[in-house]
């Protein structure tokens, strides 16, 4: 049994992690949908072209929610945005995306990882609040 006195143990930099991952996966994403337009340029097999619209298509949702895509599908189709312009747009937003969701994920997972270590902490002795 753990003496009353003894404080509960340091936290984890959670936060710091978080923005770390969500860093790294986004520039993973983001390597990725280069290496398959800098591919899409020399070779147009179905298989770079499929793999190029699964990448778009977590952006051009996103967007769809938001309501952004209409007025961006017609400025492309207008040729008011350039196709690395459109690709601007999609790289940003998947990063966006990337982050909210590490953010969420990571905010419920070190709110359940506070809730069990309190748990633990009362049930070793600690603090006996209702």
């Amino acid at each position: 049994m753990r003496p009353s006195s003894s404080p509960p143990p340091p936290e984890a930099p959670l936060f710091r992690i978080m923005w770390g991952n969500a860093f790294l996966l986004s520039l993973i994403y983001l390597a990725v949908g280069l290496v398959v337009e800098l591919a899409l340029t020399r070779w147009q097999t179905p298989f770079l072209r499929n793999l190029s619209l699964s990448l778009d298509s977590l952006p051009a949702r996103a967007l769809e929610l938001v309501g952004a895509m209409g007025p961006l599908r017609q400025a492309y189709l207008t040729d008011q945005i350039p196709k690395y312009g459109l690709r601007i747009i999609f790289g940003l937003t998947t990063m966006a995306v990337i982050f909210l969701l590490a953010l969420v994920v990571g905010t419920f997972m070190g709110g359940l990882r506070v809730f069990l270590m309190r748990r633990a902490y009362r049930r070793a002795g600690g603090d006996r609040h209702p």
